[in-house]
């Protein structure tokens, strides 16, 4: 069995993937020991989409390294997993997607990029706010299209970067620049609700190709590094194992 952390960044296949993907296990956005965890249930290959991180302590490093020494393939992209990866890629966990590949060149280095207000589970995790990795290229395709003045995606890119994560949507964002005639503003937030880029959506389903395709085998541990058993690794393991 496979296990995917995932959340608002596949809000809107959720329901659907559920249903047709049972060979999957489809867990929540992971916290701190959910990585950890899974690597001990038994699981045949780890994929990190999203990950907590205001609520409740992220997932470790540690954890994905864990999960590696033992042999699991790790993967992620989108979100917190494209943190992850290019953190990690030194050490084998497979970086995925275009918001992995701005990370990894170091094109965008700050957390606060993928960082995002969403609903509980029982709403399948529905995105409140837009990150900042969605906010660029979609400015960047309002301005190639020419649909508003050039000033005006400047503008709407100005506020984008001075609203807190919590808050930033695109409505906001419009809100937040006073300098947009009224015209202009009510072309940019009809452009805006058509053709909005989910580049998160996009990176989340080339990392779910990339469960799909991993075999069902058990893993075989062949790695050029020693794993460190750290004294708060262990306190985070023995958690792990009461549960």
């Amino acid at each position: 069995m496979k296990i995917i952390f995932v959340g608002p960044s596949l809000h809107r296949d959720l329901a659907f993937l559920r249903r047709r993907q049972d060979d999957i296990v489809w867990a929540g956005p992971a916290r701190c020991g959910d990585i950890a965890r899974a690597a001990r249930s038994g699981v045949t290959a780890i994929a990190l989409v999203d990950g907590l991180f205001d609520q409740s302590a992220a997932p470790w490093h540690k954890e994905v390294l864990y999960a590696l020494s033992l042999g699991l393939p790790v993967a992620g992209g989108a979100s917190m997993g494209a943190l992850r990866a290019a953190e990690c890629a030194a050490f084998g966990m497979t970086g995925i997607g275009t918001i992995y590949q701005r990370y990894a060149s170091g094109e965008i280095v700050d957390d606060a990029e993928v960082a995002q207000l969403h609903a509980p589970e029982e709403l399948n995790y529905l995105p409140l706010t837009e990150p900042l990795v969605n906010v660029e290229p979609t400015l960047s395709l309002l301005d190639r299209q020419g649909a508003v003045h050039a000033a005006t995606v400047q503008s709407l890119a100005a506020a984008a970067r001075q609203i807190h994560y919590s808050e930033r949507t695109y409505a906001e964002m419009i809100r937040r620049s006073a300098d947009l005639d009224p015209e202009e503003a009510q072309t940019a937030g009809e452009w805006l609700q058509s053709n909005a880029v989910d580049q998160k959506r996009m990176d989340a389903l080339e990392v779910l190709d990339w469960l799909r395709a991993q075999p069902d085998r058990e893993p075989s541990p062949a790695h050029a590094w020693d794993f460190q058993e750290t004294t708060q690794w262990m306190q985070l393991l023995h958690a792990v194992k009461s549960e």
